[in-house]
């Protein structure tokens, strides 16, 4: 849910079924608008709480970081917020394999910060990309990698956080399929337009 994930109204409306309540908090939300008014708000208090702190990449980049983030964005709203998902889904490394990948990433990260291999955006971009393709969590993938694109951005580069589509007066679908075209790019390879998307 929530900015590029969210659906239009009419799945808004849609009630949550059993399976979709698992793990939920608040049981007043009946509904995916309610489910992501919720979330919204879960998640601003997440970037309240960013607000005047100071990390270090070693500590960005690690496992106990980036569960805390993920906590922090849900953990008013869901029970599992922060934990690894214990299931496979369609999308995203075999769970098994998610504490192994995330290594694998934050060594990557490491380096490339060390080494300033690449520029400041590239770096927090490819981030991002790698960690929705590990896929950790039950839900919730897109908004925390954002997040800690812009956790990258502006705690380590002292760069502006990105504006993700949001700088042009455009309809919510056509952010979310242009992120998804960027996004299919990039898993081929190519940066470029998720580069340019993350400054639209």
């Amino acid at each position: 849910m929530g900015l590029i994930e969210a659906s239009g109204d009419a799945f808004g409306q849609t009630p949550l079924d059993q399976d979709e309540r698992e793990g939920l908090l608040l049981t007043s939300i009946t509904t995916y608008a309610e489910l992501d008014e919720f979330e919204q708000h879960n998640i601003e208090h997440a970037m309240q709480w960013l607000i005047g702190r100071a990390f270090k990449a070693e500590l960005v980049f690690s496992e106990a970081f980036v569960r805390l983030v993920h906590k922090q964005m849900f953990g008013e709203v869901w029970a599992w917020a922060g934990e690894f998902r214990k299931s496979n889904k369609n999308f995203g490394v075999d769970k098994w394999e998610i504490v192994t990948e995330l290594r694998k990433l934050f060594d990557d990260a490491n380096f490339w910060y060390s080494n300033a291999v690449y520029p400041s955006d590239e770096l927090a971009i490819r981030f991002k990309h790698r960690i929705v393709q590990i896929h950790c969590f039950p839900n919730g993938n897109g908004r925390h990698s954002r997040l800690m694109a812009d956790i990258i951005a502006e705690k380590l580069f002292k760069q502006p956080v990105f504006t993700w589509g949001r700088k042009q007066p455009i309809a919510e679908q056509t952010i979310r399929d242009s992120y998804l075209k960027a996004m299919q790019l990039a898993d081929s390879g190519d940066f470029s337009a998720l580069l340019k998307f993350a400054r639209s």
